[in-house]
């Protein structure tokens, strides 16, 4: 894969975009993990944000059913129409990953894979867990800190509202460490690859959405008081949320960042209707 994608490079003349967070891949290793984490197989329709110059999607594709790739950067044309000319189960959706609906690909994707632009990581996770429930895997390579940032523990620095959705309506995997050193240009960061599934155990799948807006709402303000940040957001009047916190053993002045995942769904469940 190193040469595959150096040989892209020089072939069609392409310098890697850092201001659209594109960092190459060119070590084979890492596809190895891939591979393993995201426990790929023949049945697998996947889903990969940032194709890049296609290393990944080529390897992919050689190994599932279907690929659906995203990119926006059309000088990567060439080398993507080059990736993909002895393939007939990929298809490139030309556009910017933040605003695709993969929920509305056909076949429908299962897995997220991919090497994500790292400055729209964690919104792309966020979004495809509110709005693409048949995606019930993910292997991703982020930043490390968003890595950490997605399972982070309450009462943490790194604990917020990504940290507390990604939590509620999945389980860890697995986890690899990976060097800068393996990515064309060599990023400012660290990376990790974070492997994680969906389970519906704490939330129904259809109020995934009206959740992750509570929680955004919840975080909003992360020196107030739990009660106060609901208050100011118009959601409940602080004496209904400082109930609802006694109701999970919390204090009136208890901050978002004290509350768990479970815990956040009963308050949830009881402040989303207006008393």
């Amino acid at each position: 894969m190193a040469q595959l994608t150096l040989d892209q490079l020089r072939r069609f003349g392409l310098t890697p975009d850092t201001n659209l967070g594109q960092h190459f891949l060119v070590d084979d290793n890492v596809l190895r993990v891939i591979e393993r984490l995201a426990e790929l197989n023949p049945a697998d329709v996947c889903y990969e944000p940032g194709i890049g110059v296609g290393v990944l999607t080529d390897f992919l594709a050689r190994r599932v059913h279907h690929v659906h790739g995203v990119e926006m950067d059309h000088r990567l044309e060439p080398a993507i129409d080059a990736m993909q000319a002895d393939l007939d189960n990929v298809t490139v959706h030309w556009g910017d990953a933040t605003r695709m609906q993969p929920a509305e690909l056909e076949p429908q994707p299962t897995k997220l894979v991919s090497n994500l632009p790292y400055h729209v990581a964690a919104p792309i996770v966020a979004e495809s867990l509110q709005h693409a429930p048949s995606l019930r895997h993910y292997c991703v390579m982020v930043q490390r800190e968003v890595g950490d940032r997605f399972f982070a523990t309450e009462g943490s620095k790194a604990y917020g509202a990504v940290s507390a959705l990604v939590r509620t309506c999945c389980e860890r995997t697995g986890t690899h460490k990976v060097s800068r050193q393996v990515f064309v240009p060599p990023p400012n960061v660290d990376s990790s690859l974070v492997a994680f599934k969906r389970v519906d155990e704490l939330l129904d799948p259809a109020r995934v959405p009206a959740y992750s807006a509570f929680l955004k709402l919840a975080f909003q303000h992360r020196r107030k008081t739990l009660a106060n940040n609901l208050q100011t957001a118009g959601v409940a009047l602080r004496p209904r949320t400082v109930a609802a916190l006694a109701g999970i053993g919390l204090a009136p002045a208890a901050r978002p960042e004290q509350v768990s995942p479970a815990g956040f769904v009963q308050l949830f469940g009881e402040l989303e209707t207006p008393a």
